[in-house]
């Protein structure tokens, strides 16, 4: 199949599970074309199946602001025609979904069949997505998509819940590339963290209100009290000013390192013992997956879909939202016994197991197929 892949370039989830899922499509024979306004920042391999369009919106005095899903449909269509697509694959549905739609309208009229993918990944529909100025553009879009996946079954019912969605919605969850995320022996590394056998606690994120770094501190606050530990922070965002007044006003601070933004997490989470993640709503847990990939135990708030990645008691725990004494008791129970640490560590890797992309990336070939065959034109060669 000849994919065109619309994305954001950037750290954020959507934009990785798309650049990744891009490029095992390429490594199994299909040209991938991505069409954004920047290269992908995992876009960092050479393949000849891989192919990147830039999108250049107009700076003109006269906008306000750049014209950008304007520009991205044009792309869309100047790719399309160029190129040959067969499918149009778009992550995160504003503006993206929009704009593959214009696309579609406009190729439509020159001829040209080109079916789309709308895949949702979170704020798209539980923040954003529901504001007045964008929803009946984002609700009209999805409708009229040819294909809609969700991330997981917590968002397809919040997208049900919130739109009015006439449309069957397909569950695809994120995947995990065991190629890169696996436990390695970086132990040199931990005891120079850890140079008392104390154990590691990380927490990686944005650093949005959302995330509720805070509870991090204060749980782990309460947990290293009765175990020995240290606790990495590995993200920046708008929190991180006031998550570093809250540490400096708790005991421990000294336990405490802010690492910033960080590449390559696989090397952190290859010496934790503990990952944590309190968050107010997460539409999948993508970092608690590559944690538990790299054989480390979750301890989560319940919401959204981290029920449907973090089993209750047995790859780590989940405590409702907001309760960080919970969690910290939690935390000291699985880290205070060495044979049940590893037990959990056992399970989370297991676990893991099942979202290997290797899994997943059958799903999406099967899923393009079924929409290419459902909305070819009455009367078209096959």
């Amino acid at each position: 199949m000849k994919i065109g892949v619309v994305c954001y370039p950037t750290y954020g989830g959507s934009g990785v599970i798309a650049t990744e899922l891009g490029k095992a499509l390429a490594k199994k024979g299909h040209e991938v074309h991505f069409i954004t306004y920047q290269e992908p920042v995992r876009l960092d391999s050479f393949s000849e199946n891989i192919f990147y369009h830039e999108v250049a919106a107009l700076d003109y005095p006269l906008f306000r602001y750049q014209p950008y899903e304007s520009a991205l449909a044009s792309k869309i269509v100047d790719v399309a025609r160029f190129e040959k697509l067969d499918i149009i694959h778009v992550h995160y549905a504003i503006p993206h979904a929009s704009a593959a739609l214009m696309a579609r309208s406009i190729l439509k009229g020159k001829g040209f069949h080109l079916p789309f993918v709308t895949t949702l990944h979170g704020t798209d529909i539980t923040l954003v997505g529901k504001d007045p100025g964008y929803k009946p553009v984002v609700e009209y879009s999805i409708n009229q998509s040819n294909g809609i996946t969700s991330v997981s079954q917590s968002l397809k019912d919040d997208t049900y819940a919130n739109f009015s969605i006439e449309r069957e919605i397909e569950v695809i969850p994120n995947f995990i590339d065991f190629s890169r995320f696996k436990k390695t022996d970086k132990e040199h590394f931990k005891k120079a963290i850890c140079p008392n056998g104390e154990k590691l606690l990380m927490h990686v994120s944005n650093f949005r209100k959302v995330k509720r770094v805070e509870d991090v501190l204060q749980m782990f606050e309460l947990v290293s009290k009765k175990v020995p530990s240290k606790l990495l922070l590995v993200g920046d965002g708008p929190e991180r000013m006031n998550m570093e007044i809250l540490c400096r006003k708790i005991s421990n601070c000294e336990n405490v390192r802010f690492l910033g933004k960080q590449d390559a997490i696989e090397d952190l989470l290859a010496i934790a013992d503990l990952f944590v993640l309190p968050s107010e709503t997460e539409s999948f847990g993508l970092a608690a997956l590559e944690a538990m990939a790299c054989e480390v135990p979750v301890i989560s708030s319940n919401a959204g879909g981290l029920p449907e990645i973090n089993i209750q008691g047995k790859t780590g725990f989940m405590s409702n939202v907001g309760d960080f004494t919970d969690m910290a008791k939690n935390a000291v129970y699985i880290l205070e016994d060495e044979k049940r640490l590893n037990e959990f560590k056992k399970n989370a890797f297991a676990q893991a197991k099942t979202f290997d992309i290797n899994n997943i990336l059958p799903q999406y070939e099967s899923y393009y197929n079924q929409v290419i065959k459902a909305s070819r034109p009455v009367g078209s060669a096959v």
